[in-house]
């Protein structure tokens, strides 16, 4: 499956409507989170949007971004619900490793996973640090990728 990844600048209107929807979906309606899920992050200049679409449906995305002047950052991890468990998941982590990666290649990549996705995310080599916390009512767990 190809991703592409590019600036907020560069995405086409209905590519940021196919986005925005999926992340909604996803992090509002299906895991039931009344948030304000946009944010001035998806607008910097330096964010990065990785998706894959198929007929305007996005499939899959993540935004890689600066979290501070030690780290970059991947956030807003998601799989369509119907492509979940074909393996595009781990593709798609690999892809935004190696986005943080270009992007940043000193800056150790953060993430705050959700605590049920834990292995998952350490088999990519990511660690624990830090104790477990709430956000938005899930229980998480920031992990840090040495470079």
């Amino acid at each position: 499956m190809a991703f592409k990844c590019e600036p907020f600048s560069a995405l086409d209107s209905q590519t940021l409507f196919a986005i925005m929807r999926e992340r909604v979906d996803v992090f509002v309606v299906e895991q039931a989170c009344p948030y304000p899920e946009l944010d001035d992050v998806d607008i910097a200049d330096a964010t990065r949007h990785l998706y894959s679409l198929n007929r305007q449906t996005v499939n899959a995305y993540a935004r890689c971004y600066e979290k501070d002047a030690q780290y970059s950052a991947i956030g807003r991890v998601l799989v369509a619900q119907s492509q979940r468990s074909s393996g595009l998941g781990k593709q798609l982590v690999n892809e935004a490793i190696a986005c943080c990666k270009a992007q940043w290649p000193t800056r150790d990549i953060y993430i705050g996973a959700q605590t049920y996705l834990l292995n998952f995310y350490r088999s990519f080599g990511f660690e624990c640090v830090g104790d477990e916390y709430l956000e938005d009512g899930i229980p998480h767990q920031d992990m840090i990728l040495k470079q």
